[in-house]
């Protein structure tokens, strides 16, 4: 049988058995969960004393909801459309529409690099139609039922287009010089590849907080405060090159909570949700809704959960994680360099002999020959992380915030209706960090060692 198949026709059928191997595992992994779900009506001990049996019940149904739209979700898109769309080289189709439309547009349909941008803006146009029923359900439904959206319909509609002209601004150069370094780089046009992205990418990491965030929501400085002259202090203690401190307004958005930093070189900025600070200490205000109101933080929490973070930064977390990615690029360059004029992935994708657009041959080699590695090292990076967040949380321990930080943790999976109880290989699959229970257990075992 195998005999009578061409190159072309069993790199696709590897491709889409392996994508079928790589969903059939989500899928098992994720109805795990979901039984969990089902099953578990009791608040765990550790918790009993925090968490209302009202507050388990809204968390247990707001991630079963979760869990049934993402089976939902990979069933249509990851199994059914993205099957459909190798099975009939969909990719080849748009690739032959770009063709006409670059003529059409005043572009040189017989130059590269004009249809890849021409054949990039509409694949992101087709993905927007793909994404959109599963975003708008997300936001409008799911969210809205368990009381997390913030955004109106114009506010939702204004975002998208937003995201979606910042892409393409930040893409299409990027694609650009991608397609012509390969073009004129000779044998080892993958250095001068990598090195090209790895600058890209540390610019934009760079410049991204900066220039790019403001576009979405809006920052302020925080205000003068005990607040933030203890976060301050904390900074100075550390040799934190804090900059400036902002807080940003994510309840327009959604009412989840977060706190961050941001910046390579020289000072950096810590960025605080409002919803982490969202109604402290005014639970009787009676402009708030019953649903806000005493969520939030107090100040020691909220510097527990900086300490954290600045935890990340002290060890080298950032560092250490840049340093492989840079690697990780280099040897996807490499595998690229070696593999992309194998004609055989361009006919898997409905190419005819002897097409090979080079932005074809980066996303199938990436995307499907790369899949089986992709998937080990995403495995092996969730283990890392998971390690990283330990070790951040053992030095907000020996800053003396252990009690602080575990109530932090305790108020914000409250907040944000996260269910405390997770299947072990779901978990150990999905999640970067660790479970509540796992760090507070953690926590817990750490001062008892400090005594």
């Amino acid at each position: 049988m195998f005999e009578e198949l061409s190159k072309g026709e069993l790199t696709l059928y590897s491709i889409l058995i392996f994508l079928f191997l790589e969903n059939l595992v989500n899928l098992y992994l994720t109805r795990r969960q979901i039984f969990v779900y089902e099953t578990s009506k009791e608040i765990p001990e550790e918790l009993r004393d925090v968490m209302k049996k009202e507050t388990f019940e809204k968390a247990r149904l707001y991630g079963l909801d979760k869990a049934n739209f993402e089976v939902f979700k990979l069933l249509v898109c990851d199994v059914g459309i993205a099957t459909i769309e190798l099975y009939t080289g969909f990719v080849a189709q748009v690739w032959a529409r770009a063709l006409e439309v670059s003529a059409r547009v005043g572009l040189n349909p017989a130059n590269e690099i004009h249809v890849s941008i021409v054949f990039l803006v509409m694949i992101n146009i087709i993905g927007i139609f793909k994404d959109m029923p599963f975003k708008i359900y997300g936001t409008f439904v799911l969210e809205e039922k368990h009381g997390f959206n913030k955004q109106t319909p114009g506010f939702f509609i204004k975002d998208q287009i937003k995201s979606f002209l910042v892409g393409q601004v930040l893409s299409i150069p990027i694609v650009a010089a991608i397609v012509y370094i390969v073009q004129i780089g000779g044998d080892y046009f993958f250095i001068w590849l990598w090195a090209f992205v790895g600058v890209v990418s540390l610019i934009l990491i760079t410049v991204y907080p900066v220039y790019i965030a403001p576009l979405f929501d809006k920052f302020r400085p925080l205000e003068d405060g005990e607040l933030k002259t203890s976060i301050e202090k904390l900074a100075e203690s550390l040799h934190f090159p804090l900059g400036k401190l902002f807080v940003v307004e994510g309840s327009k958005r959604s009412a989840h909570s977060n706190a961050y930093f941001t910046g390579l070189f020289g000072a950096k900025r810590i960025v605080l949700f409002d919803t982490l600070l969202l109604n402290k200490g005014l639970a009787d205000d009676s402009t708030l809704a019953d649903d806000e109101k005493g969520k939030g933080c107090e100040n020691k929490e909220v510097l527990a959960v900086l300490a954290h973070e600045l935890g990340h930064w002290k060890l080298g977390h950032v560092r250490k994680n840049i340093i492989i990615m840079q690697v990780q690029m280099f040897l996807i360059f490499i595998a690229f360099s070696q593999l992309f004029k194998y004609s055989p992935l361009y006919q898997a994708v409905g190419f005819p002999e002897n097409v090979q657009p080079i932005l074809i041959g980066f996303l199938v080699i990436v995307m499907y020959v790369l899949a089986p590695y992709n998937t080990l090292i995403s495995f092996g990076m969730t283990i890392l992380s998971r390690r990283f967040e330990y070790q951040a949380d053992d030095f907000a321990n020996g800053l003396g915030y252990s009690k602080d930080l575990g109530k932090a943790l305790v108020k914000l999976h409250i907040d944000n209706l996260g269910f405390p109880i997770y299947d072990w290989m779901y978990s150990a699959w999905n999640h970067s960090h660790p479970t509540l229970l796992q760090r507070l257990e953690r926590l817990k075992a750490t001062q008892k060692k400090d005594r």
